[in-house]
């Protein structure tokens, strides 16, 4: 009887993501009030009901009462956290909220099922990040102030960086984080909003050849610091939304052939440097050959998603843990192992849907500094997905970043969470103007 439950929740886990997903799209072209609630209220549903469908299936593998416990206290953090913006802020963008608590949401399932705890762990940095965030939105909403302090953002994200690479402790062949003691912290997470706050603040005030070089002068030590430090996924992310960045703000497409055309000579050296680069190149062009040593990870990523198949395993019938730091860099992996291929491709639509949410807001922005910010933090998410499904499916070489909300990190959820925080308050304030000029 329990085989015949969990599956039966497999294939319903499929159909309210699709639900959900469906939901998301139509609600981007509903103009009324009321149909938009409808969609906001059906996308709750659908995610509640994901949650206790999954906890129900981990509790029947495990049975295990600390399971229920934590997915209880799940269930509240989402309610208390869509609840607690929707009072305090009546102008937030639901769409952005729903999808940030809906991907939250696939994560804690897949961390408890792969570590509960890491899961646990991963729950106490969300609720620390939503306290921290629910201050953020009325910070960028009222505080204009923050776009003249460009140089302080770039200067202290460099200091960060820099930091990293004299002290900081390895991690698969990267300089990536500082151990505070009690807390490791990687700051090149949080230096990406610094990074984008920088770029869009110098810009704000100056668009000319000088602005442009100055900036990509303490842009590029960014992202040379990075690079000593072989944390080479998040030097790509820097690199690539300072481009579109840059291309985006002044509308010159030689900016943009320029800085890809730099970035491509950039990657053929890195690869003649780093033997690290050399290694995930082999991997990614041919595994097969050395599946046994530099190749192991992403084959086993190539079989746990071929054996998911289109439905997907199920909940605990899979192999996941099979794959090196699954939980993080591979979890895509693993959760079109257990979900299967639809699932997953309804996950890409989601990323998608908040891509183009993301992007709505910016060029409603009639302040260009706020444009330009949540357009780059826009890139800066929407890339770091390609980057690691990219490299989970062999797309791309691996790079080693975590798919947004979903990977265990916490600088990474914090961060991400906080990414969305900022967009809020710059949507809020947005509205707020548009309804002050009777718009």
């Amino acid at each position: 009887m329990a085989n015949i439950i969990m599956a039966i929740i497999k294939y319903l886990s499929i159909f309210l993501i699709g639900g959900y997903t469906v939901v998301s799209f139509r609600a981007l072209k509903r103009t009324t009030k009321e149909q938009k609630k409808r969609c906001y209220f059906t996308q709750n549903l659908l995610m509640y009901l994901f949650m206790i469908l999954s906890f129900t299936t981990i509790y029947i593998k495990t049975m295990a009462d600390k399971v229920i416990i934590l997915g209880g206290f799940m269930i509240i953090y989402f309610i208390i956290t869509i609840n607690l913006y929707r009072v305090i802020y009546p102008k937030v963008n639901r769409m952005l909220l729903n999808n940030m608590c809906f991907l939250i949401n696939i994560g804690f399932v897949m961390l408890t099922r792969i570590s509960y705890t890491r899961a646990v762990k991963q729950f106490i940095f969300c609720v620390v990040a939503t306290a921290i965030s629910l201050v953020l939105p009325w910070v960028f909403g009222k505080t204009k102030a923050l776009r003249k302090f460009y140089y302080l953002y770039g200067l202290l994200g460099l200091a960060m960086l820099i930091l990293v690479y004299i002290i900081g402790e390895t991690t698969y062949g990267a300089m990536i984080s500082l151990d505070l003691g009690f807390i490791t912290l990687q700051p090149s997470e949080f230096v990406k909003i610094s990074f984008v706050l920088f770029i869009s603040g110098i810009l704000h005030k100056n668009k000319n050849f000088g602005t442009i070089v100055i900036s990509a002068v303490l842009g590029g030590a960014h992202v040379i610091v990075l690079v000593l430090s072989r944390d080479l996924g998040s030097a790509l992310i820097y690199f690539v939304a300072y481009i579109f960045i840059i291309y985006a703000a002044t509308g010159k497409v030689v900016y943009l052939i320029a800085g890809l055309s730099s970035g491509a000579v950039a990657a053929v050296i890195a690869y003649n440097l780093f033997s690290h680069v050399q290694v995930r190149v082999a991997a990614w062009m041919d595994p097969w050959s050395i599946i046994d040593d530099k190749g192991y990870q992403i084959t086993q990523s190539l079989f746990g998603i071929g054996m998911g198949g289109w439905f997907g395993m199920g909940l605990y019938k899979g192999e996941p843990t099979y794959i090196p730091v699954v939980d993080q860099d591979f979890i895509f992996s693993a959760i079109s192992e257990e979900f299967g291929g639809f699932f997953a491709i309804f996950l890409i639509m989601i990323y998608l849907n908040l891509f183009i949410v993301f992007i709505r807001v910016a060029f409603r922005c009639t302040d260009q500094f706020y444009k330009t910010t949540v357009f780059g933090l826009a890139v800066v998410l929407g890339f770091q997905v390609f980057l690691t499904i990219g490299g989970a499916i062999k797309l791309i070489p691996s790079t080693g970043v975590t798919l947004p909300l979903i990977s265990y990190g916490g600088s990474s959820i914090v961060a991400t969470i906080l990414i969305f925080a900022i967009v809020q308050g710059i949507y809020i304030n947005q509205v707020r103007e548009d309804v002050q000029n009777g718009k």
